[in-house]
């Protein structure tokens, strides 16, 4: 005989259940309850606060419970900000009222990653996303997510795309990769997701991104008007508290010894090691800066996080330095990188967390002149030659060409190591590039060769044109040559992005799409002048970036080379963008032109990246005289010197076994 609960108290219950108050809201409970990390992560296993004790205060003013309006997070890259920051902000806030919430990434194939790769995959595997999105694919859109009980939904969009931030109200705004936003025709990214929450009294906004250039980088800006909160740790010698800093750790990296760097305490002068590093970080605590910003802004880069070790930084350092012999234990520069790893913006973006300083202007163009035209003949440091002839140390030859309406330029440069440039001749044809007499003298320079100092005949590696003028006919003269030889560069309207990418279509006259072909590449040309301009001001001969200049170039090129001005301006919105004007009306810039181009034809051919094995094999081969008895060189015999004249055939290996160097100067 079975027995029936009191009717009264089944009604008891379930009122005291619904009346019931939900658990405060919590982002560190949430990560604990919902997140684990895979094995083959550097922090394997469930969610471990301890682990990230910096975490704690960010967690806290992201509450739904705290009333700041605006959060900012900047940082380097790839210290767990969407895992541990964005998805615990968006799981928290969905678990604890209905919600619509808004992330927004700087392009579609951005916003596309994250939903696909990220966050839907972990609305399978964690308990509250299931219970509040489900685990199925039902709802599993791109663009729109809904919540299950229909009360509230996550919308992914672009900042490239102003209609999808228009026509709907979010109480929740998140504002992944803010530096890269572009303006756009519609106005601000920015202001727009911002305008979406503003129907809400308790609305919160977050933007998380590293930065980029200084001076026009949203997220820097952001956080300048913040509290600029730095985490502060104790000295496990003395126990002052102090951040740990870039200047105070690059101030102990010893290039022999890249293991051994340190942070030092600013009051006892001893070293913090990384051995202190998880004891010192349970210690911290935020400390605002600018306590009268107005809302919390926090900033954090790579050795703060677990992921890891404090040697990574020095190495990358050594990497951009060109310090590739070096080996630090396990970790060896020898290891070819990635093509832009090891760049400037990159390292100080990425690895330090810090905006990038760009040259806004190069220095006098008669100093430049000068330092080249009153040196020593004899002067070899300073690679001071003849025009057309190859300096010893320039092992890439390369050339960029600009067109004209009645002429062609083409500046032909070597390249060297630790991002060394010697020009090494000027060439102006007076023709334009769609004439029959255009191309006869572009291909009669392809076809020669120049001397270096020791007479060795070189030919040009690559030559990169420039397809944004003329462009039927430049496409036209190009795919006449191997996309080895020729590649054809349009500048990037956008100031953000990689140095060099591949071209994803173009338009003929008749506006049908050109067939994509692997010679297109568009150029961050913005980037490139402004490090270009770096390197102009170095002055120490064995410096990295230095430029060397063949006498006899002329007043005009000097001018040209110096002749553009980064300016910086405020929108209607408030935003600072940056753009390259002409110095005066009358000047010239296909000087400055030409090099850019030049240089995406180095980096076309490995000039970014290549070690000190391959740089090594290419000195061998290029640095030395010419053998008293010299053959043809296209005879298939003469393997090496058929390689120096970029002959691209054969078995990619000399006799030795070793790679070529046609092998190794195929392209990236």
């Amino acid at each position: 005989m079975g027995f029936l609960a009191p009717a009264e108290r089944v009604v008891g219950q379930a009122m005291a259940q619904a009346m019931r108050p939900p658990l405060p809201p919590d982002l560190t409970r949430w990560c604990e309850e919902n997140i684990e990390f895979p094995e083959g992560s550097p922090v394997p296993g469930p969610f471990d606060i301890g682990k990230f004790p910096f975490l704690r205060e960010i967690h806290e003013v992201l509450s739904p419970e705290h009333p700041c309006r605006e959060v900012t997070i900047k940082g380097s890259a790839q210290w767990g900000k969407t895992v541990s920051i964005i998805h615990p902000t968006l799981g928290a806030w969905h678990e604890y009222t209905p919600l619509d919430s808004l992330v927004v990434h700087p392009t579609d194939a951005a916003a596309k990653e994250w939903k696909t790769t990220k966050w839907l995959r972990l609305c399978r595997t964690s308990p509250s996303l299931g219970r509040i999105f489900g685990t199925g694919s039902s709802n599993e859109t791109i663009t729109d997510q809904e919540t299950l009980d229909r009360a509230g939904s996550l919308k992914t969009v672009s900042a490239g795309s102003p209609a999808s931030l228009t026509g709907t109200s979010r109480r929740l705004v998140i504002m992944d990769d803010l530096a890269k936003f572009d303006m756009t025709d519609k106005g601000d990214p920015d202001a727009l997701a911002v305008s979406r929450a503003s129907g809400f009294e308790d609305a919160k906004i977050l933007r998380v991104s590293t930065s980029l250039i200084k001076g026009t980088c949203r997220i820097s800006n952001v956080f300048a008007r913040s509290d600029q909160r730095h985490y502060e740790v104790p000295c496990p010698h003395c126990g002052h508290y102090q951040a740990l800093t870039w200047e105070n750790f690059k101030a102990s990296i010893d290039p022999e010894r890249l293991h051994a760097a340190h942070f030092t305490c600013e009051r006892c002068q001893e070293a913090i090691r990384q051995g202190h590093r998880e004891r010192i970080m349970g210690g911290g605590h935020w400390r605002a800066y600018n306590p009268n910003g107005d809302h919390p802004g926090f900033f954090l880069w790579r050795v703060y996080a677990p992921m890891r070790d404090w040697t990574s930084v020095a190495v990358d350092y050594a990497i951009m330095m060109g310090w590739t012999r070096i080996t630090t234990g396990e970790a060896s520069t020898e290891k070819k990188p990635d093509l832009e790893a090891e760049t400037e913006q990159v390292f100080y973006n990425d690895v330090l967390g810090l905006a990038y300083e760009q040259a806004t202007d190069a220095p006098d163009w008669e100093m430049l002149r000068d330092r080249t035209e009153n040196a020593d003949a004899a002067d070899e440091d300073l690679g001071v030659l003849p025009k057309g002839t190859v300096p010893a140390g320039g092992y890439l030859l390369t050339a960029g060409i600009d067109c004209q309406d009645d002429r062609t330029e083409l500046q032909v440069c070597a390249f060297g190591r630790n991002r060394q440039r010697w020009v090494v001749d000027y060439i102006v044809i007076p023709h334009h590039v769609g004439s029959e007499e255009g191309r006869a003298a572009l291909n009669a320079q392809l076809k020669r060769t120049w001397k270096t100092s020791l007479g060795l005949p070189l030919a040009l590696d690559v030559v990169a044109i420039d397809g944004g003028t003329w462009t039927d006919d430049v496409w036209s003269w190009a795919k006449t040559h191997p996309p080895s030889r020729v590649i054809v560069v349009k500048g990037a309207s956008t100031q953000n992005g990689p140095i060099m990418m591949p071209m994803k279509f173009d338009r003929r006259k008749d506006g049908k799409l050109r067939r994509r072909d692997k010679r297109g590449f568009m150029l961050n040309v913005s980037s490139m002048k402004g490090t270009f301009y770096n390197w102009l001001k170095v002055t120490d001969l064995e410096a990295r970036g230095f430029c060397r200049f063949a006498q006899g170039l002329g007043d005009e090129f000097y001018r040209q080379i110096t002749s553009e001005i980064r300016t910086l301006s405020r929108t209607r919105t408030g935003v600072v963008v940056a753009k390259w004007d002409l110095v005066e009306p009358t000047r010239r810039n296909e000087g400055l032109d030409t090099a850019i181009y030049a240089e995406a034809a180095a980096r076309r051919k490995g000039w970014a990246s290549m070690t000190d094995a391959e740089w090594d094999l290419l000195e061998e081969a290029r640095g030395a005289a010419p053998k008293e008895a010299q053959g043809d060189l296209f005879e298939a015999s003469n393997t090496r010197v058929a390689d120096v004249q970029l002959k691209e055939a054969g078995s990619g290996q000399d006799s030795t076994g070793r790679k070529s160097i046609t092998e190794i100067m195929r392209g990236i």
